[in-house]
């Protein structure tokens, strides 16, 4: 069963920065994407960043500049460095990692909040 598991939420001003993990119970090279997500109350969870098997990224404009996604195969741990942060980057943020082996299954982490007070 493969379990993804985050860390690095809080709470901070806007303008400084955090870091977010995802842990891996299986090897990265398993994950065709991974991806992180942020949801906040009444809203459905929007994309932000997707790292692809052959290292190509893509990100949504909201955060195009200000953050980076990367991945570390030797610690099995994908992160997200969010800089320049806004109140509006506040949320619950989740992990995700999409295995094909016949059909997609999709892994996702169990959320970690991160609030940027004004």
């Amino acid at each position: 069963q493969v379990q993804l598991v985050e860390s690095g939420g809080g709470w901070v001003q806007t303008g400084e920065s955090l870091r977010l993990s995802c842990t891996s119970t299986e090897s990265l090279f398993r994950f065709n994407t991974m991806g992180w997500y942020r949801q906040v109350p009444g809203k459905q969870r929007e994309l932000l960043a997707t790292i692809f098997r052959y290292g190509s990224s893509q990100y949504t404009d909201s955060v195009k500049g200000r953050f980076t996604i990367s991945r570390d195969y030797a610690k099995n741990t994908m992160s997200l460095q969010m800089d320049s942060l806004k109140p509006e980057d506040t949320g619950v943020y989740y992990c995700h990692g999409q295995i094909q082996d016949g059909g997609p299954s999709d892994y996702w982490g169990q959320g970690t909040q991160v609030t940027v007070s004004s």
